[in-house]
């Protein structure tokens, strides 16, 4: 028997919720088949198996919470034989205890440390307290996260029993999921913790529009993919952070701490809520490219096939509400980004051209923003930029 163990899904992840068993008891299944889903507070993913074997006892059912590294079941290796005992390795030597300057054995001693465990640096290997010091800081940086107990899902209350005359009258109560309690956590903390405003703007979408009209079928021809808005939002919106970088950053402690690199996030739906995953150097992605990424993030969002890291860090997000009809909204900021794009649906008004009132497909923009690093003239700015990019495409080619 061997031990399936919930692996490390991510960066400050130590627990995940067990979902669906896709095997049951007694069950065969082959090597990198899916066993079981596993629900962390970014995404569900699907644990492979790492042998061909049979399902002999799950430990873990649906529903119940497993920390990284526990044991959620017991497989049997198919064909498994008892493996030969391996011998004994030979004592190692004791090592010679090294010489410990007094300062720096005064220090070892509080921690609790032995000499043998510090590399000295003083005159013939003797270990001195800068040695002891560093030592213990490195030791507190590659320390792993503090494992935390299970967590005992909380009783769902029953609902209210309806009245005898209305027994329409039904409620029924579902636990949140851990997405859904990581959502609302993020919004809690947007709220709370940033100074979040937000400005608006409308573009005049008539160039891009007739640009995929004339070119789209080209385009999906040539690279498989259709041409859709969001990668020239995408494009427009690096070309925008290059020149306002204050909100390609983020606060760091008492600092600010610009980003060099455009890791643009794109919310997506994902069936229990929006997910962001996130470009990596979209300013070195083709429109075809961006256009790929998207929909294949789209795809497995929906089928929850997305991997933790595909949803981590993001300097600057993009969101686009027209899709579900949205005309206008104020997005909220996904910390500790300082900067959200909110796109919407494309909408035929009367506008002024020149003196004279026309038709024209607008969009309304919105840029919620932190105050606390971008100024109001900043915010401005960045999308007055957008609205001119993506109203004028050939700008994005020419970067000008």
């Amino acid at each position: 028997m061997q031990e399936l163990n919930v692996p490390s899904v991510g960066e400050s992840i130590v627990e995940v919720e067990i979902g669906a068993w896709l095997k049951k008891e007694g069950e065969s299944f082959a090597q990198d088949e899916p066993l079981v889903e596993l629900i962390t507070d970014k995404a569900t993913l699907e644990l492979p198996a790492p042998f061909a074997g049979t399902l002999a006892k799950i430990l873990k059912r649906t529903g119940e919470t497993a920390r990284v590294g526990e044991a959620i079941a017991l497989l049997e290796a198919q064909g498994a034989v008892a493996a030969a005992p391996k011998p004994e390795p030979a004592p190692a030597p004791e090592p010679q205890e090294p010489l410990v300057m007094p300062a720096a054995e005064r220090v070892l001693r509080e921690a609790g440390v032995s000499p043998g465990e510090v590399a000295g640096t003083g005159l013939g290997g003797r270990i001195l307290k800068e040695d002891v010091e560093r030592h213990l800081e490195e030791r507190a940086r590659q320390a792993p996260p503090q494992a935390v107990p299970p967590r005992t899902p909380e009783p769902v209350p029953p609902p209210a029993q309806p009245p005898a005359d209305r027994p329409w009258r039904v409620s029924e109560a579902v636990p949140l999921s851990p997405l859904r309690r990581r959502i609302a956590e993020r919004l809690l903390m947007a709220r709370q913790t940033t100074a979040m405003l937000t400005t608006f703007n409308e573009a005049d979408m008539s160039a891009i529009l007739a640009l995929r009209k004339e070119l789209g079928e080209a385009f999906q021809k040539k690279h498989g993919v259709k041409l859709g808005l969001m990668s020239f939002f995408v494009k427009a919106v690096v070309q925008a952070l290059k020149e306002i970088p204050e909100l390609n950053a983020e606060i760091r402690d008492n600092a600010i701490l610009y980003h060099r690199y455009y890791d643009i996030g794109v919310a997506v739906g994902g069936g229990e809520g929006l997910v962001v995953p996130v470009l990596r150097d979209a300013d070195r992605l083709s429109f075809a490219e961006i256009e790929r990424q998207i929909a294949d993030f789209a795809e497995r969002a929906r089928t929850r096939k997305l991997k933790p890291e595909e949803l981590m860090g993001g300097t600057f997000t993009i969101t686009n509400g027209g899709v579900y009809g949205s005309l206008n909204s104020t997005p909220l900021l996904n910390p500790p980004q300082v900067g959200i794009l909110g796109m919407h649906a494309i909408q035929e008004r009367p506008v002024a051209r020149e003196g004279q009132v026309v038709i024209r497909p607008m969009m309304y923009l919105a840029l919620s923003y932190d105050h606390r690093i971008v100024d109001g003239r900043e915010a401005v700015t960045f999308l007055r930029r957008v609205k001119e990019l993506v109203e004028n495409p050939v700008r994005l080619l020419l970067e000008v």
